[in-house]
């Protein structure tokens, strides 16, 4: 907003006079003074003061109901910068059916993770693939797809979630994978902080985009909060390295795995067959449950590929864009004459590129990736490696944990 320069020299020396009777004098001659030598007004006529009217009424008419609008669409639109941290609840959600855990006798963590997903989402796979990685104990939560019954608890309606037991025996939450990851991490890192006094660190922030759109995101979601214990072999560098990889599997390499898996209304139900076998649905959901979420969610897909294509700019010609990503990570390989992007071991932008792949492993596109590009052998060294490192697999047949005594009896 502008701001406008105003003589105010006679007015200014008004301050300076500590008599209230003389001030109140000098102002009256101010003002007679103004009034002598002010123009006429001008007679406005009856057809321009109808339009003044006219005019003030439709733009107070369309300011309101403007802003009538923007409060019904977000009643929270004017506030910028808001600032909430993640989520906690006072107790584990009854009904809620635990499908499966992973336990390794070797986990010194101490963590308590629940992990709520589908099988096949890539931001799902992501967080699988660093917990199994890391060799972390953790239990499954296998959400029907469409109608979403064990997260109706929560006002979060996305996977993947995780409940993260805290030292006071409540449960903190957390929803965006990347943040998942570095919170984990950073515990990893020194344990002597409790899981949910560290989440504190990653506040959702809401901000406007460059269309003016209200957006939500956790800005730090891609670093690690180390206080004295960098971890060895942590450099600036590699942190860099590691964040840019991270953020590229985010906002590049997911946006290609639905437009390459529901090109055709038949490859999205080859598709889903295939997520229903990877994850269990005949085991963990009623018949006709799995086949509304095979057919349901391949249809749904089949739509929502068709917009990602358009909406991320990408040509008829798919299969070429999740080539040249292959590419583009393999070729980054080889010019730093490294197994992975970690050096020696997988680091976090390894895992989370393995991830978003792997989501898509059992389809003709992720053939067709290793066929057509170099990327397959990177991609089974970091699964060989993931494999090695996870917990012994145990099914849950019924609602909630199996006692501890039927542990050993599961399948």
């Amino acid at each position: 907003m502008s701001m406008q320069r105003v003589n105010c020299a006679p007015v200014r020396h008004l301050f300076y006079l500590k008599n209230s009777k003389q001030y109140a004098d000098i102002s009256r001659n101010i003002v007679r003074r103004q009034l002598a030598t002010a123009p006429p007004k001008r007679t406005v006529g009856p057809s321009t003061l109808k339009l003044a009217i006219l005019g003030s009424t439709l733009g107070a008419t369309g300011g309101t109901v403007y802003s009538l609008y923007s409060n019904w669409k977000d009643g929270n639109s004017h506030k910028e910068h808001e600032r909430s941290a993640p989520a906690v609840i006072t107790e584990f959600p009854s009904n809620v059916k635990i499908t499966k855990k992973f336990v390794n006798p070797k986990d010194n963590s101490g963590l308590d993770v629940t992990l709520f997903q589908f099988q096949t989402c890539p931001f799902c796979c992501k967080v699988r693939a660093f917990l199994d990685y890391m060799g972390i104990s953790y239990k499954v939560v296998e959400v029907d797809a469409v109608l979403r019954q064990d997260i109706k608890w929560s006002d979060q309606k996305k996977v993947p979630m995780v409940l993260i037991r805290q030292r006071d025996g409540r449960y903190v939450q957390m929803t965006d994978s990347s943040a998942i990851i570095s919170l984990i991490a950073t515990y990893l890192n020194d344990k002597s902080a409790d899981i949910g006094e560290l989440a504190q660190f990653y506040p959702t922030i809401s901000f406007f985009d460059d269309n003016q759109k209200k957006k939500h995101d956790i800005m730090n979601k891609y670093f690690l909060m180390y206080r004295d214990q960098t971890p060895k072999g942590h450099s600036k560098d590699t942190e860099e390295l590691e964040r840019k990889w991270r953020t590229w599997a985010d906002s590049h390499l997911v946006h290609l795995i639905s437009p390459n898996c529901y090109q055709t209304l038949d490859e999205a139900f080859e598709t889903f067959e295939w997520f229903s076998q990877a994850g269990e649905w005949d085991i963990h959901f009623p018949h006709w449950e799995r086949n509304l979420m095979v057919y349901a969610g391949a249809t749904a897909m089949w739509g929502i590929a068709k917009i990602l294509k358009k909406r991320h700019q990408l040509s008829d010609d798919v299969r070429s864009h999740i080539y040249d990503a292959c590419n583009k990570w393999t070729k980054e390989l080889e010019k730093r004459n490294s197994k992975f992007m970690g050096g020696k071991e997988p680091n976090l932008a390894d895992l989370s590129v393995f991830g978003v792949l792997s989501s898509m492993e059992g389809c003709q596109a992720f053939k067709d990736c290793v066929q057509n590009t170099s990327i397959g052998e990177w991609f089974y060294n970091v699964k060989e490696l993931i494999q090695k490192n996870r917990g012994q697999l145990i099914r849950e047949r019924i609602e909630g944990e199996l006692p501890n005594i039927l542990n050993s009896a599961a399948n």
